[in-house]
């Protein structure tokens, strides 16, 4: 058994999420929220010499599959709260219920206020505490958001949480260390957190929602700071519930198909992404394709724009990580990856077939309507004046309130600008310009000061 664990976070930066690895001694590991693809968790064990005998969920995830199960079919055991009617085999805990982990313990704590059956899980040496893995209740910097099961259960479910919080977890020591799942770029974070690991006496002294002075100030300042969140939400904690499929580690990349195999698949509804950076976009892509860039965030915006139960087909540039891609993908619950352009869209040029191109111009040189489908809070934080927002989430049920010519859209950098255009774009709108870099790069050309709020 290790004198002093130390759980090993295996970071997936475009949720925002951290897993946790433990070497329990004895060649044994538990791992903690694993995500869906089981191949980072196994080479991390394999690396320090351990084989996963645990896996433990702290609730139903929203935001990614969970891997729990692909690790059980390896011989891990599924630990789980008896309260979230998990449908595949796992030990369910309740709150006070210990597991023996030879030497380590592991206690439930039931936490409530993300979701209803949530635990919080406090690692024992001995009797000694020696590190809270806090899932989504006790974040760094925040607490998690409360609202991702029905909108009428927000404000009880964050009553429970400050519960859960002032009875359950800042009872615990101030120096006990805090292994949060959700952390910086997560939805699930209210607000967004900062740095991914913390201590019982860093959140009381400097986490603002802790500062509230009773239940009431709490509920009140925690609701303010919802903002909007992926669809995707709304489906993966049933995914979570009755247990995706097993499938293995993400290896192979996606089928080779013809331009005669794409376009029929296109016919009968498939979605095309491209995948692209968006200067390759901008030069040349399909019609009606939904430009997407692969970056650590693509999962996010897939799994929000995407149709999860049609086909996808992709379109790539020579050197990008396929593999990547379809981790990313089948991470959010998608299955119906058909399978990518062979050749690309030199291919689908050598066929003759249409192209289309969108224009990009520096934020410094934007011109007419300048639309930031950035996030509210974004938005509200510093904007050029007399831009229009709309949430990129938003857009196609907006598109409405545009005229078909004269719109630049921006971002912060231009990803998600590129994704706004070809929303507009698969909605009639002609002669989008996309706008390279943020409201910032606009005031530091201009010399002036940007807008905040609305």
């Amino acid at each position: 058994m290790p004198s002093d664990p130390q759980p090993l976070a295996l970071v997936d930066e475009g949720l925002g999420n951290s897993s946790y690895l433990v070497d329990l001694g004895g060649g044994r590991a538990l791992a903690l929220d694993p995500e869906r693809d089981p191949g980072p968790y196994l080479a991390a064990a394999e690396q320090h010499g351990l084989t996963i005998a645990y896996s433990a969920e702290t609730h139903l995830h929203a935001d990614f599959v969970s891997g729990s199960r692909e690790l059980a079919a390896r011989g891990a055991q599924v630990l789980a709260s008896a309260a979230g009617g998990i449908e595949f085999p796992h030990r369910g805990l309740g709150d006070g219920d210990e597991v023996d982990l030879d030497g380590l313990t592991l206690r439930a704590l039931a936490t409530p206020g993300h979701t209803p059956e949530h635990l919080s899980y406090l690692l024992l040496d001995g009797t000694h505490p020696a590190a809270l893995f806090s899932g989504g209740s006790l974040l760094v910097g925040a607490v998690a958001r409360t609202d991702l099961i029905a909108p009428e259960r927000t404000e009880s479910l964050a009553r429970a949480l400050w519960r859960s919080l002032h009875e359950r977890i800042l009872t615990l020591p101030d120096d006990l260390p805090v292994y949060p799942t959700h952390g910086a770029g997560s939805f699930c974070s209210a607000p967004a957190g900062g740095e991914r690991t913390s201590t019982i006496g860093a959140e009381k002294r400097a986490n603002p929602l802790l500062a509230a002075p009773d239940e009431d100030a709490f509920v009140k300042l925690l609701l303010g700071g919802l903002g909007s969140y992926p669809t995707y939400f709304l489906r993966m904690r049933e995914v979570n519930r009755r247990g995706p499929t097993v499938s293995g580690p993400v290896t192979a990349a996606l089928p080779a198909l013809s331009v005669d195999q794409v376009r029929p698949l296109l016919d009968g509804g498939a979605t095309l992404i491209d995948a692209r950076p968006i200067a390759s976009f901008a030069a040349g892509h399909i019609p009606e394709a939904l430009s997407i860039e692969l970056r650590p965030g693509f999962a996010t915006w897939l799994g929000w724009l995407a149709d999860p139960k049609g086909d996808l087909v992709f379109v790539f540039d020579p050197d990008q990580d396929r593999v990547d891609l379809v981790r990313q993908a089948r991470n959010v619950g998608y299955e119906r990856l058909a399978g990518e352009l062979a050749g690309g869209m030199p291919a689908w040029e050598s066929a003759g077939l249409p192209v289309e191109r969108v224009s990009l111009v520096a934020a410094a040189a934007m011109a007419g309507l300048i639309l930031d489908i950035r996030q509210t809070n974004e938005f509200e934080a510093g904007h050029v004046p007399g831009a229009h927002h709309v949430e990129l989430a938003a857009l196609t049920d907006a598109v409405d309130e545009f005229d078909n010519e004269g719109i630049t859209v921006m971002c912060g950098h231009g990803e998600r600008a590129m994704t706004g255009a070809s929303l507009l774009a698969r909605a009639g709108r002609q002669g989008v310009v996309v706008a390279l870099g943020g409201p910032g790069d606009w005031a530091a050309a201009h010399h002036l000061t940007l807008q905040t709020g609305r």
